[in-house]
């Protein structure tokens, strides 16, 4: 089997490599995302999106050891741990107490994130090459309808965006958002 990148996958790792925010296929929407760890790619995203930084933001993974390195999963019991791992990999995003060290840039007022293991193809594919979660949020203008495929992205955010081309999932709406801890619900899917 070959360790070469597909040169669509390529184009896309170079750009968050070079701290930009890219947009790709998620469950439901056309996400933007970009590196977690790159403070200037995130207030990128967040002045593309018109974002408050305080409201924090969701980072979208390809498995739960990935997204270990931002949350503190030894705040959640057995119990809730199978309930979130029952849901995953799918379109449910869980809010779990953060790691003292993750970056306000991610988690803004809070002290927890927004995180989810997805099930889409090619974010997953993205998420083992890239070797990291993304941030993720509808790839969308103030104002605007959120993109449910590339030309819409690039009608929004022109030619010389970066996206992932592919299909968008099934789902009609954005992933449900729960709480890892109470299993409030926040937003419905």
């Amino acid at each position: 089997m070959s360790n070469e990148v597909s040169p669509e996958f390529d184009v896309i790792i170079t750009a968050l490599k070079e701290e930009k925010v890219i947009a790709y296929p998620t469950e439901a929407v056309f996400g933007l995302g970009c590196d977690p760890d790159s403070e200037k790619a995130v207030n990128e995203l967040l002045l593309l999106k018109n974002r408050p930084k305080e409201k924090g933001l969701i980072l979208i993974a390809d498995d739960y050891e990935r997204l270990c390195p931002y949350i503190d999963d030894r705040q959640l019991g057995n119990e809730q741990k199978k309930t979130i791992f029952s849901f995953w990999p799918g379109p449910v995003t869980w809010v779990i107490p953060a790691k003292s060290i993750t970056p306000k840039w991610l988690t803004g007022k809070f002290s927890t994130l927004a995180v989810r293991v997805t099930d889409h193809p090619l974010v997953r594919e993205l998420c083992t090459l890239y070797g990291k979660p993304l941030v993720s949020t509808s790839a969308n203008l103030s104002g605007l309808e959120p993109c449910r495929s590339s030309e819409e992205v690039r009608r929004q955010f022109g030619n010389d965006f970066p996206v992932l081309e592919g299909e968008v999932g099934g789902r009609k709406n954005p992933s449900e958002i729960r709480d890892a801890l109470t299993g409030k619900l926040y937003r419905q899917g």
